[in-house]
């Protein structure tokens, strides 16, 4: 189990990674791995909760074009801020997902909920294995977490769930975390945002009537043949997660060794 939640009202699925057994029977750290949905919508009473975490950098997988109509991140301290864009502009779940999570007008992904946002979904899992700016963010993330200056580091997206998810499990991965506990920590995100997802659907029903929230429901959670997805590609590019680590995403045997020495009890 993971080493605890951070109970913030503005981030549901804010969680700390420490306490899951890696690699030799050695725990990951509390308190050095926080992952979270977009930090904007903080509410006043979360701060002191992220100012006792001490964050020493910040990672930021959003897209320019999903910052711009986002609420700014409300951080304390003077974390270092880096921007690694996770986003192909191909895909428009990406946009969907941020649209659908500030309360945006999605007439204009009429065709996307008709084509079904399930299936879109583990499309996006899948380019998150082999797309440039997926493989070149999750490797540069991943570099980060391997220096200890960096260190509390906080990462995130729009919704916590799907590029924060994925780097997630590279992470845990790369630490010796069994595929079973790692799946497990990804799916604690639907509990965690059950009532978040319920006030959302029930904005979006009063201001469209006609809304077809079963084809919603798919981006406000994750789901096993999401993960499925990507691991399927995994092994169809790569044949196993150590080849894609190495030659996927070009993490080499010293930086898994500098991340587990920092991360690992």
């Amino acid at each position: 189990m993971a080493g605890r939640d951070w109970d913030m009202v503005g981030a549901p699925n804010a969680r700390d990674l420490g306490g899951l057994i890696g690699a030799d029977g050695r725990r990951v750290r509390t308190g050095r791995l926080i992952r979270t949905p977009a930090l904007g919508r903080l509410a006043d009473e979360d701060l002191p909760v992220l100012a006792k975490l001490g964050p020493a950098c910040v990672v930021d997988l959003r897209d320019h074009t999903e910052i711009a109509v986002a609420p700014p991140d409300r951080l304390v301290g003077e974390p270092r801020l880096v921007h690694l864009p996770v986003h192909d502009p191909e895909h428009p779940v990406f946009t969907y997902v941020s649209a659908v999570l500030l309360g945006h007008d999605l007439n204009a992904y009429a065709r996307l909920a008709r084509e079904g946002t399930a299936a879109a979904m583990a499309a996006i899992y899948r380019w998150f294995v082999t797309g440039e700016s997926a493989r070149a963010g999750f490797a540069e993330a991943v570099r980060l977490a391997a220096r200890a200056e960096n260190l509390p580091l906080v990462y995130h997206c729009s919704a916590g769930k799907d590029r924060t998810g994925w780097l997630t499990v590279i992470l845990l991965t790369a630490l010796g975390v069994d595929e079973a506990a790692i799946r497990a920590e990804y799916l604690r995100n639907n509990p965690l945002t059950e009532s978040l997802r319920a006030v959302i659907v029930e904005a979006m029903r009063r201001r469209q009537p006609e809304l077809d929230v079963e084809a919603v429901l798919p981006v406000l959670e994750v789901r096993p043949e999401y993960l499925d997805a990507a691991y399927d590609e995994v092994r169809r590019v790569h044949g196993s997660f150590g080849v894609y680590l190495r030659n996927g995403l070009g993490l080499d045997d010293e930086v898994i060794a500098a991340l587990r020495a920092h991360l690992l009890e």
